[in-house]
């Protein structure tokens, strides 16, 4: 069995290792991502391993077919960046890894909605100028809030019972209802009532052709003033602008984002300096006190970083063997 695993980080290399060794395959290592480039050096193998952001696109999933190799694993949960037509044409089975670690994703994004509520941000720079004086920097408490948490799968439940345990109260939208969230009542039957009623909009859901910038100036409008939007999900699920507007017109009290709808290229990319970043709309929001950017980290843990790895491999040699696995991914 001859497997290639794509764009392995220096970080996923003792998983991978750790591994092969466990199960006496021989794994091809690539540093570089999948792509037009490196596409012909998986000629000769049975199965790719992948992981990147930019998309796989129907030339070089065609070419990746012509190269004898149809057995595709993704490292990651998303397939909204795989091109759909070039799949089916070519008889590819894909997985990928659906819940690597929810925890990791949930507690980064509480995290991050705590230091907005205690205002961190601006105690940190205050203290860095020597300024040690309270007002007029006065904080919220998350337990006396409402959180509209949208979409229930693995993430957004880990992240609900965060949520939970500070002391407030929970309220969420999904198009597929959860039976034991059902039982608690906890579902509202559309999003205006999610926005009408949250503090905090927490959001967890996939990107979609459906909710493509569903967070716009007409759901803006219809949230309560001072509400909190946390976005640990996917990028295309905000408006940049809306957003901007929004945090200008001090509708929204602050943000936490983890995800940007242009961070193909820019994040996981050292710039030298903040001036070289090139997306001035990204700058505008980095240089916010309300706002919180981390560049697409919220996954990035030992425990995450592991399962990511080897559950694809798992998936990729399952697929090789059987032409099935667990976490095939239909298109």
């Amino acid at each position: 069995m001859k497997i290639i695993a794509y764009g392995i980080r220096d970080d996923e290399q003792p998983y991978l290792e750790q591994w092969s060794q466990q199960q006496g395959i021989a794994v091809k290592v690539v540093k570089e991502l999948l792509d037009e480039q490196t596409v012909d050096l998986a000629k000769g193998y049975d199965g790719a391993v992948v992981y990147q952001q930019k998309p796989y696109t129907a030339t070089v999933l065609d070419r990746l077919a012509e190269n004898g190799v149809t057995n595709l694993s993704l490292r990651n949960v998303g397939v909204d960046n795989v091109d759909a037509d070039a799949i089916k044409r070519n008889g590819f089975k894909v997985t990928n890894v659906p819940a690597y670690s929810p925890e990791a994703i949930a507690e980064l994004t509480v995290t991050q909605l705590m230091r907005l509520l205690r205002r961190t941000p601006t105690f940190d720079r205050k203290q860095a100028n020597g300024d040690l004086t309270w007002a007029p920097d006065i904080a919220d408490e998350l337990n006396k809030m409402t959180v509209g948490v949208v979409a229930t799968g693995r993430i957004g439940r880990a992240a609900m019972k965060i949520y939970q345990g500070f002391g407030a109260k929970v309220i969420a939208y999904d198009v597929f209802h959860n039976p034991e969230l059902e039982k608690q009542g906890i579902y509202v039957d559309t999003l205006d009532e999610l926005y009408a009623q949250a503090d905090v909009i927490s959001l967890h859901a996939p990107a979609t052709k459906d909710n493509n910038k569903m967070l716009n100036d007409a759901a803006f409008a219809k949230m309560k003033d001072r509400v909190w939007i946390l976005n640990p999900a996917r990028g295309a699920l905000i408006d940049t602008d809306a957003l901007i507007r929004a945090l200008d017109s001090g509708k929204v009290a602050g943000a936490a984002l983890d995800v940007y709808e242009d961070e193909v290229g820019i994040f996981n990319t050292d710039f030298g300096s903040f001036d070289a970043i090139p997306d001035e709309r990204l700058k505008n929001l980095m240089k916010r006190e309300n706002v919180l950017v981390t560049p697409h980290i919220a996954f990035y843990t030992k425990t995450a970083v592991k399962n990511m790895v080897q559950y694809a491999l798992n998936n990729n040699k399952q697929l090789i063997e059987t032409g099935q696995a667990e976490n095939e991914v239909t298109f």
